[in-house]
């Protein structure tokens, strides 16, 4: 398919009637004008790493605690007993938005999900391995997040088993009945694995919850005991409905910026009340005893669950923010099915137009780290994770991709997400690699994004309610104009799989954009311009007597140093190579030398030189056009 039918896919009329059916019926416009006029002019797709708050929440929490006076839940005056009293109401509203109850499920609230998972790290009931006794198993999948892997470290010292289990391995062993565990009280186990991931947004399945806990499940069948089930909630509850009365996992760590943007630092642990009676707590903070001694070992928890696991004073004005935040979204959207709906719809467009990008010679633009096809929702979450690559197939860095986007305002992650199994697993990172990276200098966060050619991360772009087909759009042109080598090209039988709808008039043009000298070259820019005039030359091997071809097809000279390139098709040589190539800087009012990492957008200036005139003109989208004399 050709550029302009990648442009008359992009427009909002050619996919109106498809994303239609996944909204969820508002004014996505006016939503966005009167509750995040503060996003105008950018593109924001990050929101697997924290959504966006909308301005009436925040309004609505301000108008209550400047109306009302909340007092510290420990006390018991009337201000008290009125944060006491929200709190509560708070925490029914949690878990009616997960569907379940006081009776069922308690709420403890953290600092965040990474709080909740190390509180479970320290408080579960862990058997230490004997002789005669294998003890505890702490399993967990490789496509965890950080903190549920870091769990582990708590656990070492006490001699408790550690299992990592691949995704595919889950399913591998089912027991039969005879076969199956009778003991479930001498040894507890703790099984961990992502409601979805946050590396490649793969929901697994909610019934590996009660197939677990039942031993119907690997690795649940290699040992007695009984087994406990923690559901790393925090990426899918962003986007995604969750029915604890269906699977009904003994803990769910979540953070509630996830979900609503603000408060930040504010989580919880939800657990079954059946399995907080199982934990051991040691430390204990004010507000938790019911009575203790000084100058004695002495210790009376109080009975209730909460008040047991919650040390110190509860973060109580962030909590009764969160009863705006659920009233906000509720009137914003309807529900979480809604949202549902509108982000994967949004995710699965991407997608589509992304993973059928070709380069002009029918190479693929993208790699998609995924296991599916964006085709149900119950299988993937908004969240898109993929490698740009060049018209060669190597790699671009994801760091270069990212230094480039932010000149656009498109704000996407970049890196391993804090999941290096799943990054180990889609980009095909081995252990040792993992190590030779690290000696060689790159750790995770920094900007190394390729060792030896090979990519240490990738790039992932994710949706939330408030994201719009725009963005969509902004970034699919965006990778066009900047990443792919003309013509542009649609890989037509991938583009038929999904039913697209039908093609109607484009509305915009896309440009490929020139590349600043600062940055690696792309081998697509070799191949950038088909009308280019060739030069051929041929060298002789007078020892081996071999002749060998070299084609030269395109000549690029920077003039002004971290600008533009300037491209043509012949150039008269000067004293030092090409003449005018790299003669000139730009400097501030001190005559310091200023280059992209202190002003990126000095790749915006684009040089032209005109050898008739000796005149060199520099422009830029929006500035006015600035003429030099060369001498």
């Amino acid at each position: 398919m050709a550029a302009q039918d990648f442009q008359d896919l992009c427009t909002f009329e050619s996919f109106k009637s498809f994303w239609h059916s996944y909204g969820y019926g508002v004014d996505q416009q006016g939503l966005i004008e009167q509750e995040f006029n503060r996003i105008k002019g950018l593109t924001y797709l990050d929101h697997a790493g924290t959504t966006l708050f909308p301005k009436s929440q925040i309004k609505a929490f301000y108008d209550d605690i400047s109306r009302n006076i909340y007092g510290n839940p420990h006390s018991h005056n009337p201000c008290s007993r009125l944060t006491h009293d929200t709190v509560e109401t708070v925490r029914y509203r949690i878990l009616q938005h997960f569907n379940t109850s006081p009776e069922e499920y308690s709420v403890i609230f953290t600092s965040g999900c990474t709080a909740a998972l190390k509180l479970v790290a320290d408080t579960f009931p862990w058997t230490a391995g004997s002789s005669q006794n294998p003890g505890s198993q702490f399993c967990f999948l490789t496509d965890n997040h950080t903190s549920v892997v870091g769990m582990r470290g708590a656990l070492a010292l006490n001699g408790i088993s550690t299992v990592p289990v691949r995704p595919q391995e889950v399913e591998k062993r089912k027991p039969s009945a005879q076969t199956k565990s009778e003991d479930v009280s001498s040894v507890s186990h703790l099984f961990c694995y992502p409601a979805q991931s946050n590396f490649s947004g793969r929901k697994y399945p909610l019934s590996y919850v009660k197939e677990i806990q039942s031993g119907q499940l690997y690795p649940a069948c290699q040992h007695s005991g009984r087994w406990f089930v923690l559901l790393d909630a925090a990426c899918f509850v962003s986007c995604s409905p969750l029915d604890l009365s269906r699977c009904p996992a003994d803990f769910v760590p979540i953070s509630f910026y996830k979900i609503f943007g603000f408060p930040t630092g504010l989580g919880a642990l939800l657990v079954r009340n059946e399995a907080a009676e199982l934990l051991r707590k040691t430390y204990f903070g004010g507000g938790t005893a019911a009575a203790y001694l000084a100058e004695e070992n002495y210790f009376i928890p109080k009975p209730n669950v909460i008040s047991r696991f919650e040390d110190g004073t509860i973060s109580f004005l962030d909590i009764i923010s969160l009863y705006h935040g659920f009233e906000t979204l509720r009137k914003l959207t309807g529900s979480m099915l809604n949202i549902q709906h509108h982000t994967f719809g949004l995710a699965r467009y991407t997608f589509m137009m992304l993973s059928c990008l070709r380069h002009n010679n029918g190479k693929p633009v993208a790699q998609i780290h995924g296991d599916n096809d964006f085709q149900n929702m119950a299988e993937q979450g908004p969240i898109i994770n993929f490698s740009l690559l060049d018209d060669q197939g190597q790699t671009v860095g994801y760091s270069q991709v990212d230094k480039m986007a932010s000149l656009f305002n498109i704000h996407f992650r970049t890196g391993c997400f804090c999941n290096t199994g799943a990054c180990q697993h889609y980009l095909s990172i081995s252990n040792q690699t993992v190590k030779s990276n690290l000696h060689a200098g790159h750790i995770c966060g920094d900007n190394i994004d390729l060792v030896d050619g090979c990519p240490t991360g990738s790039l992932r772009v994710s949706f939330g309610y408030m994201s719009s087909f725009e963005d969509s759009q902004n970034f699919l042109q965006f990778v066009v104009n900047n990443f792919v080598s003309k013509p542009l090209i649609l890989d037509q039988i991938r583009l038929a799989r999904f039913k697209s709808p039908s093609v109607m008039k484009a509305s915009v043009s896309y440009d490929l954009a020139l590349i600043p000298n600062d940055q690696p070259r792309h081998k697509s820019e070799l191949k950038t311009t088909a009308s280019a005039e060739s030069t051929t030359t041929k060298s002789e091997d007078t020892e081996q007597n071999n002749h060998s071809t070299h084609t030269l097809t395109n000549i690029f000279i920077y003039p002004v140093k971290s600008c533009a390139s300037f491209q043509v098709t012949e150039w008269p040589l000067g004293p030092q190579g090409l003449l005018y190539d790299r003669l000139w800087m730009v400097v501030n009012e001190n005559a310091v030398c200023l280059n992209q990492k202190r002003e990126p957008k000095l790749c915006l200036i684009c040089p032209v030189i005109c050898l008739a005139s000796n005149t060199m003109k520099l422009h830029a989208a929006g500035l006015y056009i600035k003429y030099y004399t060369c001498i």
